[in-house]
């Protein structure tokens, strides 16, 4: 037993196991964290970059857009000045153009002014004279002034020692005699006229309306006796007189032989004096326009309605109807003779003057080229 037991093999001892090693692990775990965060945030900017090259690219898109309004804008604007400018330069070579025909104009006028003689220039002016006081006689009817004009423009041709003025002269005469056997009409005379009688309607105060007790009703006869033929009253006048007074408070007798005049309240004095008013305005107007149906329709309405609503015993009433019956007897368009034949030959025998001194010159000119 002894060698078999010596020939067994020694006993090994027995170690306790070894502990496994975790720190790779949690190394690995680290590491792998570590790199997680960093791909993490790497991701974050790199979004967030993204991010911000999207929002930078929308900007300039919209900056993009803003330029092309503002040069799209810039280039209508700059087409629009430059079709005004040309607007601009083309009324410009109108009026250069335009004056340039008034300077050729006005050249040729100095040119035939050095060639004209006092003759020429008295019919000149004997032209304008004849020019106004057909102005004056068709536009503004004023005879007087165109009676002037007239004369005025005969004594110039008096002073030319033109012979050829003659019937220019004639007519002159026939047209001044026509002129002289018109009536002149005062139109500022008969203005002012009819403004004095509107003065006068504001001066009409209610007593000058028609009388508002009773109009058409009378008293009894015999109201005014209270006395006796000696002026000494006695008891049986006095009670007759008290008898009659208090009868005549009840009895009223109306009298039919004439119309009956309505009453005016205040609100129709004052329509009937302002009725009263527009028709002489309108009068007024006729006056100065030289209508002499409206003139004469403006006052008959006047008056009649003075004689309906005013007291005709009036003093006030009685100077405005006369004023008015005056007026109406007035003629402010009397008709008018024609005054332009004077003017058409006088016209006629410049063109003649004109035509021989053109013939003239154009004969010394043939004369100085014959010479040449």
């Amino acid at each position: 037993m002894t060698e078999t037991t010596n020939q067994l093999p020694a006993p090994i001892p027995k170690e306790p196991p070894a502990r496994q090693k975790l720190w790779p692990v949690w190394l690995v775990t680290i590491v792998a964290l570590v790199i997680a965060v960093t791909l993490a945030a790497w991701s974050w900017q790199q979004w967030n970059n993204h991010q911000a090259m999207l929002q930078s690219l929308q900007n300039l898109q919209q900056d993009t857009a803003q330029l092309e309004d503002l040069y799209g804008n810039r280039g209508s604007q700059q087409s629009q000045r430059l079709q005004s400018l040309e607007e601009k330069l083309s009324a410009q070579r109108e009026l250069i153009a335009t004056q340039q025909r008034h300077i050729d104009h006005n050249a040729r006028e100095l040119l035939e002014a050095g060639n004209r003689t006092r003759t020429d220039w008295l019919l000149a002016e004997a032209e304008y004279l004849l020019r106004i006081a057909n102005q004056r006689l068709m536009i503004e009817k004023d005879i007087r002034g165109a009676l002037s004009a007239l004369e005025a423009a005969d004594e110039v041709l008096t002073e030319s020692d033109d012979i050829g003025v003659f019937p220019v002269r004639q007519q002159l005469a026939r047209e001044v005699l026509a002129l002289k056997g018109i009536s002149g009409v005062d139109r500022t005379g008969l203005y002012l006229k009819l403004e004095a009688a509107i003065d006068s309607i504001h001066q009409l105060t209610d007593q000058a309306l028609i009388n508002e007790q009773a109009p058409g009703f009378v008293a009894s006869p015999g109201d005014q006796s209270g006395s006796t033929q000696n002026g000494e009253p006695n008891a049986l006048t006095k009670a007759w007189s008290k008898f009659k007074s208090t009868l005549m408070q009840v009895v009223v007798v109306r009298r039919l032989d004439e119309p009956v005049k309505p009453l005016l309240s205040p609100d129709q004095s004052a329509y009937a004096r302002l009725n009263l008013q527009l028709m002489l305005e309108e009068a007024e107007m006729a006056v100065l326009r030289g209508n002499q149906s409206l003139y004469e329709r403006s006052l008959a309405k006047a008056r009649d309605t003075i004689d309906t609503w005013y007291n005709a015993s009036n003093t006030r009433v009685m100077a405005l109807s006369e004023t008015l019956a005056e007026l109406a007897s007035r003629n402010i368009d009397p008709k008018l003779p024609d005054i332009s034949k004077s003017l058409d030959l006088l016209k006629e025998r410049l063109a003649g003057r004109l035509n021989a001194s053109d013939g003239e010159n154009a004969g010394s000119g043939a004369d100085g080229g014959d010479d040449s």
